[in-house]
């Protein structure tokens, strides 16, 4: 108990400083005038992103996890290059949520962040890789804390339900924000935003269409199989 107390200060102090320095650097942007947004929020992004590493590194994961989620990052990493010659419709989302979903919503969360950032050499890496890491890895871990549990069923129609719902809302929803602060260099105005969100709905529904088609098609059976290794090997208990 006094262990898991201890670890839940640390975690509680780690989020404190994250959001103040989050805070420092929306603070000093402010008191110089800068109104670059997309500076000021990959920043923050990245502060982020650093600090969920950082706990994770904590955990003092085994060499048998880190190789797992390594062969996951590379079969996601290797899926969106697959599908490059057809727009939005990539695979990748679906095995980030397979991982979440088999080993838990860090495991899900790195394995999306890492496979946007690796698979970027090969599509172009830029100010919105940052954001590609973020709306990945949030599919990754909001998959890995629905399904835990047993919270949701993990049935064929689940599936693929909660994967289009996921790429249509957050991950949509953190890709189009992105492109709103890249494309847009004057003050935000609700007219502008919603011109971007706006444009980005097909590129989305296509997105949810490819990750529930890619879970519907063999969502059970991977889960079945990184079940087995999960068992076998104890691996992300």
């Amino acid at each position: 108990p006094m262990q898991r107390d201890g670890m839940k200060g640390k975690k509680a102090l780690s989020g404190l400083c994250l959001a103040a320095a989050v805070l420092v650097i929306v603070w000093v942007s402010w008191r110089n005038g800068i109104v670059n947004y997309y500076l000021v929020s990959t920043l923050a992004l990245l502060l982020s992103l650093a600090a969920f590493f950082l706990s994770y590194e904590r955990k003092k994961p085994t060499a048998q996890e880190l190789v797992l989620l390594a062969v996951l990052c590379a079969v996601a990493v290797v899926g969106r290059m697959a599908f490059a010659a057809v727009p939005f419709f990539k695979p990748a989302a679906a095995i980030v949520i397979l991982t979440g979903i088999a080993f838990g919503g860090q495991a899900g969360c790195l394995c999306g962040a890492a496979s946007m950032l690796v698979s970027n050499f090969f599509f172009g890496q830029g100010a919105w890789t940052p954001w590609q890491m973020l709306a990945f890895g949030v599919a990754g871990l909001l998959a890995g804390v629905c399904f835990r549990s047993g919270r949701l069923p993990r049935t064929r129609l689940t599936l693929t339900l909660f994967g289009a719902l996921c790429v249509l809302l957050p991950v949509g929803l953190i890709l189009d924000t992105s492109s709103l602060f890249l494309m847009t260099s004057d003050p935000l105005t609700v007219d502008s935003a919603l011109a971007i969100y706006l444009a980005g709905v097909s590129a989305n529904v296509i997105h949810a269409a490819a990750t529930a088609f890619f879970l519907f098609l063999i969502g059970p059976v991977v889960l079945e199989k990184l079940e087995r290794v999960k068992v076998k090997y104890g691996l992300m208990e």
